[in-house]
């Protein structure tokens, strides 16, 4: 373990070299609705689609391709920069699809390379222990659906209780507000699901 830290830690000083932090402004106070589907269907910032299937989408920060000039980490992989609350999903040929993430507050940041060991559409939550230790007031369990803090989809990471998932609170994209967790908007964790697959590698860097 502490070898494969070691190694994290090595490649996170290349990856932070190599990816040009970008600040943008957000809006705490944005409040959205979504539909059953995870659709944004009321709020400011929805952006209409161009296929009427896919319903309006709400994007605090837009998806967008560009350059990746860092290691290679082949294509399907994924980079994490916490401090850039950025995700990067490496397309090949030098190209990633960049998605604004909510990441760990204070005290609750990490780094390492795990896979992406499950999948789940609408997925149930089960606050772990130490999370009902410090809320006693969360369930014990709650259902999958649009009003689950784990949004639209999630992607396990190893053996942790840490995923990339979407969240009802789009607003707090792009802020450090999570207990490690990596946040995106249920119209990006849904793009980003069907890209991904299991056994997909993710390595997350920080300062």
């Amino acid at each position: 373990m502490r070898a494969g830290m070691t190694a994290a830690v090595t490649l996170a000083a290349g990856l932070l070299a190599a990816v040009t932090v970008v600040k943008a402004e957000y809006n705490p106070g944005v409040q959205v609705r979504y539909d059953a589907m995870g659709n944004a269907v009321e709020g400011p910032g929805i952006t209409p689609t161009t296929s009427s299937s896919a319903g309006p989408r709400y994007t605090p920060i837009p998806r967008e391709v560009v350059d990746f000039k860092g290691p290679n980490l082949g294509r399907g992989n994924i980079l994490i920069n916490t401090a850039e609350r950025r995700l990067y999903l490496m397309l090949g040929d030098g190209k990633a699809l960049k998605y604004g993430i909510g990441v760990g507050r204070p005290g609750f940041t990490w780094g390492g390379t795990h896979s992406v060991t499950r999948k789940a559409e609408w997925p149930g939550w089960t606050p772990p222990p130490q999370m009902r230790k410090r809320v006693p007031n969360l369930p014990a369990y709650m259902p999958g659906g649009p009003d689950n803090p784990l949004g639209a989809r999630a992607m396990y990471l190893g053996s942790t209780f840490y995923r990339i998932h979407g969240s009802n609170e789009p607003w707090s994209i792009g802020q450090a507000v999570s207990s490690g967790c990596f946040r995106m908007t249920n119209d990006d964790v849904t793009d980003l699901y069907e890209r991904v697959k299991v056994g997909a590698r993710v390595t997350v860097v920080h300062d």
